[in-house]
């Protein structure tokens, strides 16, 4: 998806160089380049904590079985104790049946024990309804928890089969053009789509040709397929200088202007929300190879399309934990 992202930044910055552009249209471009960038953080301090937070609810887990097997123990020694104590009241009861013919003042004795053993009875048998309740109560809590566990690990493993599927369905729509400086591949649970600019733009340009409009067309219609998963257009340079003339200032200009001619050719697609698409120009701050050479300088000059999954499901199971 980042690529694809990246691709549409690049395509909307070429459109927007042919035109002119005012200030303001910059401005917003950048200020909305700062919200992009702030949400990308905000998205990995929120994987980051998701991560965390299903850690430390394994570990909450793991101590509340621990808990839970140590009271089972205290439940079963009492149950224990309760039983060894029943059979020494009957056996007093016997005796106390042999004794009764023939001495009053053992009677009294064995009364008084059996009233000691009843009481104790009665104090264990109230120990251990409390301690049933107690492990009833344990019991209930370590199966909700366990259950909410396993709906949001049923719900992330969901996710990435999703995105598996979203990453199989971009590479079919776009096997004609892999091997044309296109590549798809998944990572960090997300979809990247890079496309260099020699398949979208001419040099110094952001219009976008027929064959690069043609792979954009074809990715939209994975993505109008998929209308939960947002979509992150980059667009990425060289560290050439920028030296033509025109509305264009620099590299970052040119990213920007490029990224956002390929949202703009994604809008065409009614079947695509517009709130799930956001353009980005990094410049050429981002580069994935060296650019001493010049086929590392093609591979920086390019367009990322990101997708990625939305984790409101996610945010709300754990709220609940």
């Amino acid at each position: 998806m980042n690529t694809i992202k990246l691709a549409t930044v690049a395509l909307t910055g070429s459109l927007l160089l042919t035109s002119c552009v005012s200030s303001k249209v910059y401005k917003d471009l950048e200020g909305k380049y700062a919200d992009v960038k702030r949400e990308n953080r905000s998205l990995k301090d929120d994987l980051s904590k998701f991560k965390t937070s299903s850690e430390e609810f394994e570990t909450s887990l793991d101590v509340m079985t621990d808990k839970y097997a140590s009271l089972k123990a205290e439940h079963d020694q009492l149950e224990s104790d309760y039983n060894a104590t029943k059979q020494s009241y009957e056996s007093l009861q016997k005796s106390y049946d042999a004794l009764e013919a023939n001495s009053s003042k053992a009677l009294a004795e064995n009364s008084k024990q059996n009233r000691a053993l009843i009481a104790e009875l009665e104090d264990k048998k109230k120990a251990l309804a409390e301690e049933r309740a107690t492990l009833d109560k344990l019991k209930a809590d370590l199966e909700t928890r366990s259950n909410r566990i396993n709906e949001l690990e049923s719900v992330i493993a969901a996710k990435e089969a999703k995105m598996q599927a979203l990453k199989t369905a971009v590479s079919s729509a776009l096997g004609d053009f892999e091997g044309k400086g296109l590549t798809v591949e998944q990572r960090n649970g997300k979809v990247y789509v890079s496309m260099e600019n020699k398949l979208l733009f001419n040099s110094g340009s952001w219009a976008v040709g027929s064959e690069g409009r043609r792979a954009v067309n074809q990715l939209g219609e994975v993505l109008a397929s998929n209308p939960d998963i947002a979509v992150l257009i980059e667009g990425h340079t060289d560290n050439v200088p920028y030296g033509g003339n025109g509305p264009l200032q620099d590299n970052w200009d040119l990213s920007t202007k490029r990224a956002t001619s390929i949202v703009n050719i994604l809008r065409e697609n009614s079947q695509i929300d517009p709130q799930n698409l956001t353009a980005a120009g990094r410049g050429e701050y981002l580069p994935i190879a060296s650019n001493d050479s010049a086929t590392g300088k093609a591979k920086n000059r390019r367009i990322e399309v990101i997708l990625t999954p939305k984790l409101d499901e996610i945010s709300k199971l754990l709220n609940d934990i």
